[in-house]
């Protein structure tokens, strides 16, 4: 056997030897597994639940699993609450304030992050202090505003405000961009190209792990958003679906079945949502807050 086969059959050996188990890092894996366990809970409780009669959900010993698997409450859902529109109204807005948010938001990161002009680390520190500001305190003139301009009760109300102003999306994005060399957009302006050019053919591609996860994070924050709808919209109409479920409580109070029918619908989706892309928001934050 040579030298070479040797060495690549020692090499091999070694990746493949399998590496102690510390009990340190058995415990913490327990410990995350337990507490997922207990987070998961609540939402199994709440969609099992939703296939049980209204009987077995109060019967003592309570039971985890249906014993009689029945669609009643979905039924029931459909037929009380128009969730097809407030699907459509919650996904419209929500898609609508994530495409602009990233537009604007990732512009904002890189004028931030690139374009030196007098005053623009006060100027970024003054745009982080607003993430301090409850939304509560700028309800009222933002209501105002929007009165004047005649959108209230339509979806503008809440697509706007969210849409072009977004401190933690910029800070965001601009953390990751600070982290991007120099020297790539420097050869590029030796090419000729301009700063708009720049952004757009190597920038953004650059920014497609923190894109996704800043993308994901508008996105289930507007399709959670209860406040805002509750108080720019009046028509049933327009109701996302938040506000369907809130006044589906109030009209189905004492049937569980349907109101834990009516809650998976709205959390159904979101759960999909992180299923699929994890991974992109692990990486994305990660990515991000690593870049000084």
């Amino acid at each position: 056997m040579s030298t070479l086969t040797r060495n690549i059959a020692r090499s091999q050996e070694t990746r493949t030897r399998r590496r102690p188990v510390r009990p340190g890092k058995i415990i913490l894996h327990l410990a995350l597994a337990a507490c997922a366990a207990l987070m998961a809970l609540p939402f199994l409780w709440m969609m099992f639940s939703s296939f049980k009669p209204l009987d077995e959900i109060f019967r003592q010993p309570p039971t985890f699993l249906p014993e009689a698997w029945t669609t009643g409450g979905y039924e029931t859902a459909f037929a009380g609450a128009d969730f097809v529109r407030g699907f459509w109204n919650s996904t419209y807005i929500a898609v609508t304030v994530t495409v602009v948010s990233l537009l604007t938001s990732t512009m904002a990161a890189y004028a931030f992050a690139r374009i030196d002009f007098r005053g623009s680390k006060h100027l970024f520190m003054v745009f982080l202090a607003t993430m301090m500001i409850p939304a509560q305190l700028t309800i009222i003139p933002l209501y105002i505003i929007m009165g004047w301009l005649g959108w209230i009760d339509t979806p503008l109300s809440l697509i706007m405000p969210a849409s072009l102003f977004s401190a933690f999306g910029v800070f965001l994005m601009r953390q990751y961009i600070k982290g991007i060399p120099r020297e790539l957009e420097e050869a590029a302006e030796l090419d000729g190209a301009s700063r708009f050019r720049v952004f757009t053919t190597m920038i953004l591609p650059l920014l497609r792990t923190p894109l996704t996860a800043l993308g994901i994070f508008t996105f289930l924050g507007q399709w959670n958003n209860f406040f805002g709808p509750l108080i720019f919209l009046n028509s049933d109409a327009n109701f996302t679906l938040p506000l369907l479920v809130n006044q589906f409580k109030g009209q189905y109070g004492a049937d569980w079945t349907s109101l834990m029918s009516a809650t998976t619908l709205v959390a159904a989706p979101l759960l999909i949502i992180f299923a699929v892309a994890q991974r992109q928001i692990v990486d994305g934050i990660a990515l991000s807050g690593s870049k000084s």
